[in-house]
């Protein structure tokens, strides 16, 4: 079981990766729970030694922000500011993005800048070390103030309502409160404006859609290697001089991976007819390597906005302020979801056209890669259905971030829309894995047609891996759990986990 303990220094990319996963404990260090404790007494001296108004603390929200709450009522301003703002709609989150999203609220509150309670953040912690997951639908924000709707849902277990998920399924909170000896927090004076502003919701779903187009980046490597073997390519657009006169980072590195799965094929020994390539196979590392560049970007983007304190207003109690700002305006996300989403994009789009070069007949191949076509339609409608998915991620692939709508009487008049470009580039990551799956589907055929010629050693390995699988396709047989099982292949394995030790 991994344990993080959380401390005054940033994470680090390996510890916030590492939230999503169920054997992952989290702990605060003394220093932590120091400060959090300070913020929270600073705010609570503030309250009783002062008449000042604070925005959410002792006003209304968004548009009602003039009205002032008498301190009698401030607990139940925060308790009606969770359930109102809970009114989030659709198919529930993934349930390890959920969790990461419990994680980073909890680090998020941790810096002593949120006037969190240290009891409501000990509970916090409490849901996340005992795996109970909050149910959050995963519809129903606008990227600012945050990601209030899906934050409302992950907060409420903390008084009792909601749903909590665990390995034996979903439970009302006080059902496992009573279990346990637990109780349901009383929130006090500005806490649920702290757990309610943040963007917590489009970083989780940020975080979880990069790592999995970090893996299907390096799958896309390795396919179009073993597609470029199975079309009989050149090996030149490969060559390291290529890349040192337009040294982009990603393009060296993809070059420099493209050549070591090519080195000691026998397939490149053989003569060329063609004199050049068509980019789909000549320009991967330019196209992939521009991706991988990007998905860097992203990643330095993602480090910093998980790390940061994003709710409002902001407590900071050795300068004596408290600053109404805008800390949960998601614009850095959504315009880094958005820069994600055309690498996903790209990567399916070169894939598909790998595949469909593959079926047209040339190079000694058959067409659509099957004994006798016309009587046999072969790996037509395989082609069809990757073309559906990389046309379907270029309409989800215009920007979100470009989008905004006026909410709550125009107070909130510029949104970032962050939660949706975040939730559509996972989505997008769904289409490119399968179009992935599809191109290995496809390139292991044609590669058959090649024999008894063999490969490098690394993509002969992976093929071999891969019938265990998934057979050669001799006639027409009915291809949909073929092409779910290469899928599933490509979503579940590394590509190096075929090389012999």
């Amino acid at each position: 079981m991994a344990h993080i303990e959380v401390g005054t220094e940033p994470l680090d990319w390996q510890s916030l990766c590492a939230l999503s996963q169920e054997n992952t404990q989290l702990s605060l260090s003394q220093e932590v729970w120091k400060k959090v404790s300070d913020c929270r007494n600073y705010l609570d001296r503030k309250l009783r030694e002062t008449d000042a108004v604070f925005y959410g603390i002792n006003t209304g929200f968004g548009a009602l922000c003039q009205e002032k709450i008498d301190k009698e009522s401030l607990s139940v301003l925060q308790e009606n500011l969770v359930k109102s703002h809970a009114c989030g709609t659709g198919a529930p989150l993934q349930r390890e993005i959920s969790r990461s999203m419990l994680a980073l609220k909890i680090l998020s509150l941790s810096k002593g800048h949120s006037g969190i309670h240290p009891d409501t953040l000990a509970l916090l912690l409490e849901l996340y070390n005992r795996d109970w997951i909050p149910w959050v639908p995963r519809q129903g924000s606008l990227g600012a103030s945050g990601d209030l709707a899906p934050l409302a849902h992950l907060v409420l277990p903390l008084i009792g309502l909601g749903k909590l998920e665990t390995k034996d399924g979903l439970f009302a909170p006080e059902t496992l409160f009573a279990q346990h000896g637990l109780k349901p927090r009383q929130l006090q004076a500005k806490e649920g404006l702290a757990l309610l502003n943040g963007t917590q919701f489009m970083g989780a779903v940020c975080l979880h859609a990069l790592h999995r187009a970090e893996k299907s980046g390096h799958w896309a490597n390795w396919l179009a290697a073993l597609s470029i073997e199975a079309w009989m390519g050149h090996s030149s657009p490969f060559d390291a001089l290529v890349h040192a006169v337009r040294p982009h980072r990603g393009q060296q590195a993809c070059a420099a991976s493209i050549r070591s799965l090519l080195k000691g094929s026998a397939l490149q020994q053989l003569e060329r007819k063609q004199v050049q390539d068509p980019y789909a196979f000549r320009c991967v590392p330019q196209v992939h390597g521009a991706c991988f560049d990007v998905m860097d970007q992203v990643r330095q983007c993602l480090w910093i906005e998980l790390n940061a304190v994003t709710d409002n207003p902001l407590i900071f109690p050795e300068e004596d302020k408290i600053l109404s700002a805008g800390n949960f305006h998601g614009e850095p996300l959504a315009l880094a979801a958005d820069q994600l989403k055309l690498a996903v994009a790209e990567l399916g789009s070169i894939s598909e056209r790998r595949m469909y070069k593959l079926l047209h007949g040339q190079q000694g191949l058959p067409e659509f890669l099957v004994a006798k076509p016309g009587l046999n339609s072969g790996f037509m409608i395989v082609q069809y259905s990757a073309a559906s998915l990389v046309s379907y991620n270029k309409q989800l692939a215009t920007p979100a971030s470009v989008d905004s709508i006026d909410s709550s009487k125009g107070q909130e008049d510029h949104v970032s829309m962050g939660a949706n470009a975040a939730l559509q580039c996972l989505q997008m990551v769904e289409h490119t894995e399968s179009v992935l799956g599809l191109e290995l589907l496809t390139a292991a055929q044609a590669l058959d047609f090649r024999r008894p010629k063999q490969s490098s050693l690394p993509l002969e390995q992976l093929h071999q891996r891969f019938r265990k699988s998934v057979p050669f396709v001799a006639e027409d047989q009915y291809m949909h759990p073929l092409m779910e099982e290469a899928i599933h292949f490509v979503r579940t394995q590394n590509p190096e986990s075929h090389m012999s030790l």
